[in-house]
């Protein structure tokens, strides 16, 4: 019984907080505008330029091969990747 000289002015002390921080919100316009914030993330963003893919005979290794010690036959007959010899 003696909790409750503590647990009710503790629930009253929290119950005035929200009302005030409500209070503030409300005079300083957060709630004014509730449709473009949820609107704003569906919007574009200006797009940036993209960069240019590399072209096959960019790649350092100069076969012009993405992966050129890569063996394709070999995932298809399940044994572990092969590296050649360049």
């Amino acid at each position: 019984m003696s909790v409750l000289f503590v647990a009710v002015p503790v629930a009253v002390l929290l119950a005035i907080a929200g009302v005030v921080a409500f209070l503030w919100a409300a005079r300083r316009g957060q709630f004014d505008d509730l449709e473009t914030p949820p609107l704003r993330m569906l919007l574009d963003d200006e797009a940036a330029p993209e960069a240019p893919l590399p072209r096959p005979g960019d790649i350092p290794g100069g076969s012009g091969s993405v992966w050129p010690e890569f063996d394709p036959s070999s995932v298809a007959l399940g044994k572990a990747p092969i590296r050649r010899p360049h």
